[in-house]
């Protein structure tokens, strides 16, 4: 059994690295897989680079759709346009490369892609000696939905998304409607990373869909507009002209420190969560033109609405994956079939020789 296990990936690794057009299996074993080796201790970047990994194709985004602010963080991962998922003119795909592994107590996902600009500073302020000014720049981000209780056959990112009483299929997708299920007996384990207000703090925000919409593992709003118009109760827009922020990056009030032409401060306050929202590490860079995050959770939080990993489990996990690219409404999305799958843990990697 082992050894059909490691023709596999070897053959795997062959048509990854090598571009070989043939692939040759000796085992019954699915190749269309995210596969999760057993490592005895967090992957070291060595681990991470020999790593098995699987490209998803995500498509159907578009940059830079200035979403109505009201609605900022009503729905980050999906609020759309027509052109989300169909449309006549669709940009080219973005292919992120997933890799996995897991130790006895966490699992760690690391994902890469091209993306030729850091968005990270949504709405951020700027001081021209006289007067604060909000560019009108949003964040790259992406969110992980996971079928936790195995409720879709066929799972994919598409058919998870349900709105209002019906799900993204072909011609029925209606422009602009919040995501939801459709049904009240299912649900979605969602990680959301924000490239600016999640990302700069080391977290990913632990959420959950169900028939009632999007939300935190624990209800609440962690992101706030550092404006005065919206900390003042004001009815005028935040980030419009006349608005000024609160307080800087190290939390102190603007009037309280002499400020020099072409400083800047957070558009957005996040405050860091707790409890089960808070269950989502993560650890991101920008560099050469593209995104590397590491993601780590434990395998079972405890929580209910949280999804379980299983190491051995040969159906594991199945997921879809969506990708903003400065923009917080029009998203790229996988419609591929992905699954997690953890192998059993005396298949594993050590470092500096080949798999075990």
């Amino acid at each position: 059994m082992h050894r059909r296990l490691l023709t596999v990936f070897f053959s795997l690794l062959l048509v990854t690295v090598f571009g070989f057009a043939v692939f040759k299996a000796e085992s019954n074993i699915p190749v269309d897989r995210l596969y999760a080796l057993h490592l005895s201790q967090a992957p070291t970047d060595s681990e991470w680079a020999r790593a098995l990994p699987r490209l998803i194709e995500t498509r159907g985004g578009k940059k830079n759709e200035r979403s109505r602010l009201g609605d900022i963080d009503a729905d980050t991962v999906h609020t759309s346009t027509a052109s989300c998922h169909h449309g006549s003119s669709l940009p080219d795909p973005i292919i992120v490369d997933m890799r996995a592994f897991y130790t006895d107590q966490e699992l760690f996902l690391r994902l890469e892609w091209r993306d030729a600009t850091k968005d990270d500073a949504m709405n951020q302020w700027t001081f021209d000696g006289t007067v604060w000014s909000s560019a009108a720049s949003f964040e790259d981000g992406f969110g992980l939905m996971w079928d936790a209780r195995g409720s879709f056959p066929r799972f994919n990112c598409s058919y998870a998304c349900h709105i209002s009483d019906f799900g993204v299929s072909a011609d029925n997708f209606h422009a602009r409607n919040k995501m939801k299920m459709a049904r009240p007996d299912t649900t979605l384990d969602l990680w959301n990373w924000k490239a600016g207000r999640t990302g700069q703090l080391g977290f990913v925000d632990d959420r959950l869909i169900d028939e009632k919409g999007i939300r935190g593992d624990l209800p609440g709003e962690l992101f706030r507009p550092n404006s005065l118009y919206f900390n003042a109760g004001s009815s005028r827009q935040p980030f419009t002209q006349g608005d000024a922020p609160l307080i800087d990056a190290a939390g102190d009030s603007i009037e309280a420190v002499f400020r020099m032409a072409g400083s800047t401060v957070p558009g957005y306050l996040t405050d860091r969560p707790v409890g089960s929202r808070a269950d989502i590490s993560a650890f991101s860079r920008h560099e050469e033109g593209r995104w590397i995050v590491v993601l780590s959770r434990k395998l079972n939080t405890g929580d209910p609405k949280d999804v379980v990993f299983l190491p051995g489990d040969e159906s594991g996990v199945a997921f879809g994956l969506s990708l903003m690219d400065n923009t917080l409404i029009e998203h790229f999305a996988s419609g591929s079939e992905e699954r997690l799958v953890l192998m059993p843990r005396d298949i594993t990697v050590v470092q500096g020789e080949e798999y075990k």
